[in-house]
C-alpha cells in the first residue's frame, strides 16, 4: 500500500559508508508512507559507497568532502518542500514520513528532529543518548539565550533533523567553511524566523563513535566541542577535536 505523497525530501550525506548501507536501505523501503524524493550525496568516499548506493537502489550524486556542503548540495538537487537530512547510520521508525508531515503540519515550526537513542550490537548507550537530548535545552540555555526563551532548540547529526525549504534558502544554508556543529549553526541562524524543536519520537543511531572512543570519552568530546561552539573559541580548530571513526 502506498500513502500520500508527503512532500518530504531525504538527504544522505555520506563518506565511506559503504558497510551501513544495506541497513539504511531496509529502513528506507520500510516507510509508509514514501518520501518524495531520496538523495545520497557521496563526499569522496575511497570504499564502495557509491557502487553499493547503486546496487541498492539509492540515487546518489558525488561531490567532495564537507557534510555541510554536502547537503547544500542534496537541498540543491531535490525540489520537495520539506528537506529531512539523515545520517547513513540512524534508522528512522516506519511512520517517519507522517510523523514529519504531522509536526510541520503546524505552520510556526521551521524545523525540527527525532529523539535519538544511541545503540549497538551489545548495548544500548543511555547516559550518552540522554547527554544528546539533554543538550539541546542546555546549550540554547547557556550560549544563545534570547533564542531559548523564543522557543529555539539546537539540533545535531543524530536527531535526523528536517526543516522548510523555503526558510532554509531565506538563511542561506549549511554554512560550507564549518566541518562540525553545521547542524547547530543551521538552527541558530533558522531560529530567527521560526520554531525549532525536538518532538518525542525515536530514531536508532549507531553507537560507532562512542564504542570507539569510550562513553565516558566521548561525553567529554561532545561537551568540549560544544563548549568551545558556543563561546566562539579558535572555531576552525574544532575539527581537530572530533576524530573521526571510519
Amino acid at each position: 500500500m502506498t500513502g500520500p505523497d508527503p512532500g518530504i525530501a531525504i538527504i544522505i550525506p555520506a563518506w565511506n559508508e559503504a558497510a551501513t548501507l544495506p541497513r539504511l536501505a531496509r529502513c528506507l523501503a520500510a516507510l509508509e508512507p514514501r518520501p518524495s524524493e531520496i538523495l545520497l550525496v557521496d563526499g569522496g568516499s575511497t570504499d564502495d559507497t557509491l557502487a553499493m548506493a547503486e546496487q541498492l537502489g539509492i540515487p546518489a550524486i558525488a561531490m567532495g568532502k564537507g557534510r555541510a556542503a554536502q547537503c547544500n548540495a542534496g537541498v540543491a538537487a531535490t525540489k520537495s518542500p520539506i528537506i529531512l537530512i539523515l545520517h547513513a547510520d540512524t534508522w528512522l521508525p516506519d511512520d517517519a514520513m507522517a510523523v514529519v508531515a504531522r509536526t510541520m503540519a503546524d505552520e510556526r515550526t521551521i524545523l525540527a528532529g527525532f529523539t535519538a537513542i544511541l545503540c549497538g550490537p551489545d548495548k544500548t548507550r543511555w547516559v550518552t543518548s540522554f547527554h544528546n537530548w539533554i543538550k539541546t535545552w542546555y546549550a540554547p540555555l547557556l550560549f544563545r539565550p534570547h533564542l531559548f526563551l523564543r522557543g529555539g532548540r539546537l539540533l545535531f547529526g543524530d536527531h535526523a533533523m528536517f526543516f522548510r525549504r523555503q526558510a532554509f534558502d531565506k538563511v542561506g544554508g549549511f554554512d560550507a567553511t564549518k566541518l562540525v556543529m553545521e547542524e547547530a549553526d543551521l538552527c541558530v541562524r533558522m531560529a530567527g524566523h521560526g520554531r525549532t524543536r525536538l518532538i518525542n519520537r525515536i530514531v536508532l543511531t549507531s553507537d560507532r563513535r562512542v564504542a570507539a572512543w569510550g562513553e565516558w570519552r566521548a561525553n567529554w568530546i561532545y561537551l568540549k566541542v560544544g563548549i568551545r561552539w558556543g563561546l566562539n573559541i579558535r572555531p576552525k580548530t574544532l575539527p581537530n577535536q572530533y576524530p573521526d571513526v571510519r
